[in-house]
Order: structure tokens, then sequence, then C-alpha cells
């Protein structure tokens, strides 16, 4: 049930007003999403929470980011922003939302893609964002505030390093990126796919976007190859090992987000869980045998 005091922050928006309804929609666990319907249109009130500083969330540069997106095309417009009341308003766009099955589907490899390129090749952000620079944030943020820490968390910090060193021997020009591309934030709109949620959005390496759509998905090597190739249009062992060595560092990363959401939301999720499976799977990787294969090859020209 949507409670009187969402509902009260929803009619000081004008463009909501006179809405006929209001419906709570699934997703976001740092935020309430609100269809709202009134005679003149259908929107999407996206309603945040002081948590989100937590989270290193910058609601203005979200604002300014989706319009950004909006501009190039990819996302739907917005249509009113309120800071003191913490609410963004966007066109609500009628689709399908995705399951990680969609993302992993072969025919819809070319797809993201598109919608990838449409967003990247889109106005610059307002910010950067680098998961190399987010992780020893939100690992200071765990440590100071006395959050939880998985078995052997500290033991990769020299791997982490290793990853970054390899990823600057060839660096790439950063471009407007989601950095959150789970599959939820994909509507399948039929003839196309539209991109929403820009919280976590900043300008950033391309192949963090394609290394998190992979990782969020629970994809296979394969699955990762064939979204490389869709993207760059060719096969590419360097920006493959490239897109790798990202997934394993959102993975590493989020992990510290959901410790967290563990150690101070009070939504009835359990977060701990959510990260952890992340979280085993990146230890899979930092322990696998290929993991300085990766290294080599993201500094090797193909």
């Amino acid at each position: 049930m949507i409670s009187d005091d969402l509902l009260a922050r929803v009619d000081t928006v004008d463009v909501l007003a006179n809405r006929t309804s209001v419906q709570e929609l699934s997703g976001g666990l740092t935020n309430v999403n609100l269809k709202v319907t009134t005679p003149d249109g259908v929107y999407v009130a996206r309603l945040s929470s002081e948590q989100s500083s937590l989270l290193a969330i910058d609601r203005e540069a979200e604002h300014l980011n989706s319009r950004a997106a909006a501009d190039s095309g990819a996302a739907p417009r917005v249509v009113a922003y309120l800071p003191e009341q913490s609410i963004l308003v966007v066109e609500f766009v009628n689709g399908r939302t995705w399951s990680e099955s969609d993302v992993l589907n072969p025919a819809n490899a070319t797809r993201i893609a598109a919608a990838c390129r449409e967003l990247h090749a889109g106005p610059r952000f307002s910010n950067d964002f680098n998961m190399l620079n987010l992780q020893p944030h939100y690992l200071q943020l765990v440590q100071e505030r006395g959050f939880r820490l998985p078995d052997r968390y500290l033991d990769f910090t020299d791997q982490t390093h290793a990853i970054a060193a390899a990823l600057a021997v060839r660096p790439v020009p950063t471009v407007p990126c989601n950095n959150d591309l789970l599959a939820a934030n994909f509507i399948d709109a039929g003839d196309r796919l539209w991109v929403i949620d820009y919280e976590y959005s900043g300008n950033n390496d391309p192949f963090f976007e394609i290394g998190n759509i992979w990782s969020e998905a629970t994809g296979n090597p394969d699955d990762l190859q064939r979204l490389v190739s869709a993207y760059t249009g060719y096969s590419s062992q360097s920006l493959t090992a490239r897109a790798r060595l990202w997934g394993l560092m959102s993975k590493y990363g989020w992990m510290l987000w959901a410790s967290i959401q563990d150690g101070s939301s009070e939504l009835d999720f359990d977060f701990w869980s959510w990260g952890l499976e992340k979280y085993d799977r990146a230890v899979n990787e930092f322990d696998s045998p290929e993991f300085g294969t990766w290294l080599h090859q993201v500094a090797q020209s193909d």
C-alpha cells in the first residue's frame, strides 16, 4: 500500500497534481517508483530517501544525466525534478521489463549493443564514475561504520591494483554510461530498448558497462564475447578481457554496496545474500588460473 506521505510528496509536483491513479512499480532498492496516471499523460515518479547519500548517489547528477540520456534517445524524457522533495519524474514508456534470460538470449546481443551505443554517443554526463575509485570509498565507509565484510575480502587488494595497472596500459576514452544495467533497467518496447535508472550514471569506460551487464545477468564467457563483439562490431580478445576485468571489479565493488545496505537500510530485503552471490563469483575469478591471462590480454593489441 502506498503511504499517505508518499502521495503527499507526489501531489507537490504540478504535472502530477491531477492524478487519476497511482501504482507502485517493482524494483528500486534505494527509491520508490510510482506509475502516476493523469488526464494529460502517464509518468514515473522516483522518490528517493536521504539514505542514498551513503551509497554515493548524487541526485542532482542523476537528474542532469537523465536529461542527457533522454537527449541521446536512449532514455525517457524528464518531466520534472523537485530536489526539495527528492522526486524525479520521467515519462512512462510502455514495454516489458527484461529478465536475466533476456539479456543472455543471443538474439538480443545486437539490441543491447545498439542501446548502449546510442547512450554512449550522447551528451557527456555531469560527473564521472569509476569502480576502481568507488570501491575504496565504499570500503572506508564499511570499515568506519563497522559493517560486515565477507571472508577474504581484503585479501584481494593486490589483485585490484593489478587490474588498475593492466587497464591503464591501453586506456579507452570515457563515454556517458548508466553503470547499473541489470536486466530490469532495460525496457523492451518491441521496436526498441529503453535504458532507465541513472542513479549511478557517469562518464566511464564503455567496457565497464558491457562487463557489468554481463556480470549482473550471471553470464558465461561466450555470453561476454558475444556482447563485446556486438558492441564493437568485431571480435577482440583484449576488449573482451577488459570487459571481463571490469565485470569482476563490479562484483567486488557491489558487494560493499550490499554491506552498506545490510547495515543501514530499513527495507525488508536480504542485501547480504544478494551481495554474497556476486562476491562468491568474484572470488572464483580472482582465484582462477585465468586471472593472470586476462591481465596480460587486456594490455595487448589484437
